[in-house]
């Protein structure tokens, strides 16, 4: 069995990266479908692989397109994405090269493709022989060519335009592994409490001291080995996307809308900062709307949960008018590249125009539900002045009604702080 699973993941790794580099599947998405081929045992390194090959993607193209005079292609494509998994490992994981080596050729068998064994055998022993040499080639290459910061050039333009000091420090914060953040649960346990709790199971912790509810752990963990997660002592969330519930300001006896709101990380903080909020989560992806439920449930809080789109509000909002909404409009997500790094090859620079437009539309739509006096918090974890700055100035201008409490927020990704946020804050007078 562990023989056979450990060959499989190989074949399940290149399958995953097939389906995001060819269909156009998120990782997360395709790496949940594949999830019943793996063993628990072997799914953190197959996570370690493929989020790995999509962060250092042009890198290992590089390499095989130095070694291969053809490109696989076709019905063999996935053979290619076979070779980026077996040199991944070899570059970038403990797993000793010759195992590497091995179990990635033996995969060809289990793709049905024998007779193309020698071909994948010859590239990654050749890699062997030549890495010191390629990698030194590809360092001289890609420094002509920004392959070294391992972004589509499009990314790489617009980010230069937007932060023309900061842009290098994005991309260095891009290419990292992410930060653990928890937001602690404030009903169960003071901070300080829980990094007690932590500190019992040896695992290191600091806080934060803008969010009152933040702890970044020194080294990630499962969550089954975080104290009480079962009980909802702690949830999972990134610093940055801890501020939402803060700026909301929601308060008891509220009504409130959490429109884009699936998984429920920003629903369950706004109801542990308001219990008794009257809050209504809504999503347009009802695969994504269960695990509201999930987070609900563990958490031990109630808000009703509805299937719907931000485009068509009267189909679902039944004429509700809301004190809050909180709208976490949908985006390019180029603020948490780390934490999804296959984002870099599954957006286009043309999406953005079209994600802006969308953006709009839904805030233009969503704002007429929202009582005169009331506050909307527009969010995205985009960290492009097109679905930001520029949206929340445009909308400003067109809605005499809307007026800007305090500044805007624009977080970029650092290395151990938060991802890239946006935020603004809307009155309606």
């Amino acid at each position: 069995m562990n023989n056979q699973s450990h060959k499989n993941i190989r074949v399940v790794c290149a399958q995953a990266i097939f389906n995001v580099l060819e269909e156009g599947q998120s990782l997360s998405a395709t790496l949940t479908t594949l999830n019943h081929k793996i063993v628990d045992k072997d799914k953190a390194l197959v996570q370690e692989i493929c989020f790995g090959v999509m962060r250092v993607l042009p890198e290992l193209n590089f390499y095989i397109h130095t070694l291969m005079s053809k490109v696989l292609t076709g019905k063999n494509r996935i053979l290619h994405d076979l070779l980026l998994v077996g040199i991944y490992q070899i570059l970038y994981t403990r797993i000793p090269a010759h195992a590497a080596v091995g179990e990635t050729v033996n995969a060809v068998n289990t793709l049905k493709k024998t007779q193309l064994k020698g071909v994948v055998n010859g590239v990654l022993r050749e890699f062997l022989r030549q890495q010191t040499s390629l990698q030194q080639q590809f360092t001289q290459d890609s420094k002509q060519q920004n392959q070294q910061t391992l972004h589509p050039s499009w990314l790489l333009t617009r980010l230069k335009q937007a932060y023309p000091k900061q842009w290098q420090a994005i991309v260095n914060a891009n290419n990292q592994k992410p930060p653990m953040w928890l937001r602690v649960n404030l009903n169960q346990h003071l901070v300080s409490e829980y990094q007690q709790l932590l500190a019992k199971d040896d695992i290191e912790s600091e806080t934060f001291a803008d969010i009152p509810s933040a702890i970044r752990l020194i080294t990630p963990v499962n969550v089954a080995k975080l104290p009480d997660f079962a009980k909802g002592a702690v949830t999972v969330q990134d610093l940055s996307a801890q501020y939402a519930a803060y700026l909301l300001a929601p308060q008891n006896g509220e009504q409130i809308l959490d429109m884009c709101a699936a998984p429920g990380g920003k629903t369950t903080h706004i109801l542990e900062v308001a219990p008794k909020a009257q809050v209504l989560a809504v999503d347009i992806e009802p695969s994504r709307v269960k695990r509201i439920h999930e987070n609900l449930t563990r958490l031990n809080l109630h808000a009703e949960v509805k299937v719907g789109d931000g485009l068509t509000p009267e189909l679902w909002c039944e004429g509700q008018q809301f004190d809050r909404i909180l709208l976490d409009a949908p985006c390019s997500a180029t603020g948490v590249i780390r934490r999804h790094p296959d984002i870099k090859w599954l957006r286009r620079d043309s999406d953005i125009m079209q994600l802006t437009e969308l953006q709009y539309a839904i805030l233009t739509k969503i704002w007429v539900y929202l009582k005169t006096g009331g506050t909307l918090v527009y969010a995205t974890c985009s960290i492009l002045p097109d679905e930001n700055k520029l949206q929340i100035e445009r909308f400003l201008h067109e809605n005499t009604s809307a007026k800007l409490q305090g500044e805007i927020k624009q977080f970029l990704p650092t290395e151990n702080g938060g991802d890239g946020f946006f935020y603004a804050v809307l009155k309606k007078v």
